[in-house]
């Protein structure tokens, strides 16, 4: 299966192909995956995130699904690469991993049926759909925040064409030890319908992303971590955690809480106040 990326060569954004270990430019320029500076690898208008699919995940919060899939958005200022920096802003405590399978749209799509939606489709990537909780208490309904935040977004290593989303492996990874294990079987909605239904009123261009749900165990990591998604047959998206330069700034805003919704969703508890905030003093 072709796999294209995209990294910085010769100070330049340059798409290039995997040819074993090695990156090739168009031009013939080579340079080693290992010690390539690398970008997302592609450059979308949007990203869009499913709220939940896989089943595992709706069993472990131990809560229904609706009966059609929910969507939040993602900011292109979150993205990030493979081996980027995540950043937990000072301050904050509660930033949780969520390795995915990410679908990148090839032509514009407007009004598709589910069976046509894979003619729109360019290939897949592995994302991590970080989420900052703390700020969960504000801004659960946009999560813009929660989401939306700065670096929360890697993509990478590279863009798999001509992949086949049925029956793949997915597993995370914190500093070695597996975290997370699922299947792309246990969607409610496949890659397919997710694209059909958001094309249904939004318009999605080329390069655009759509990030299908992630497994159950997502958990808290911290600065010095490595977290690793792999997906079998779209590679190994590497990143670390790091504390942010500055604090969350106190004069203004909403600030960090540790609400009974913030540590339920962080710790993936589903005891009985969940989704409940504590009364304010």
């Amino acid at each position: 299966m072709p796999e294209y990326r995209r990294v910085l060569l010769d100070g330049a954004a340059v798409q290039v192909t995997v040819d074993g270990d090695e990156l090739v430019a168009g031009d013939g320029r080579r340079v080693k995956a290992d010690d390539a500076r690398h970008l997302p690898p592609v450059v979308p208008s949007k990203v869009i995130a499913v709220h939940l699919n896989h089943r595992s995940r709706v069993d472990e919060f131990g809560i229904g699904l609706p009966g059609t899939p929910t969507y939040f958005h993602k900011p292109t200022s979150a993205l990030n690469a493979h081996r980027g920096a995540i950043v937990r802003p000072e301050g904050c405590k509660w930033l949780n991993y969520e390795g995915e399978v990410a679908i990148v749209i090839g032509k514009t799509a407007r009004n598709i049926a589910p069976a046509e939606a894979g003619e729109y489709i360019a290939g897949y990537t592995v994302a991590n759909d970080y989420g900052l909780h703390d700020f969960r208490d504000t801004d659960a309904g946009s999560m813009l925040r929660v989401k939306g935040s700065d670096t929360l977004c890697p993509l990478g290593p590279g863009l798999v064409t001509d992949w086949d989303f049925h029956g793949k492996r997915l597993r995370t990874y914190v500093n070695g030890e597996v975290v997370q294990d699922g299947s792309t079987d246990e969607m409610t909605w496949d890659m397919h319908y997710l694209v059909a239904d958001i094309a249904r009123t939004i318009t999605l261009y080329p390069g655009d992303v759509l990030l299908s749900g992630t497994p159950a165990n997502s958990r808290p990591v911290q600065p010095g971590d490595v977290v690793e998604v792999e997906v079998e047959g779209l590679g190994r998206l590497t990143n670390h955690i790091v504390t942010g330069p500055t604090a969350i700034r106190t004069d203004v805003g909403a600030q960090p809480t540790e609400s009974e919704e913030v540590l339920s969703t962080a710790l993936g508890g589903d005891w009985e106040f969940r989704g409940i905030r504590p009364p304010r003093r």
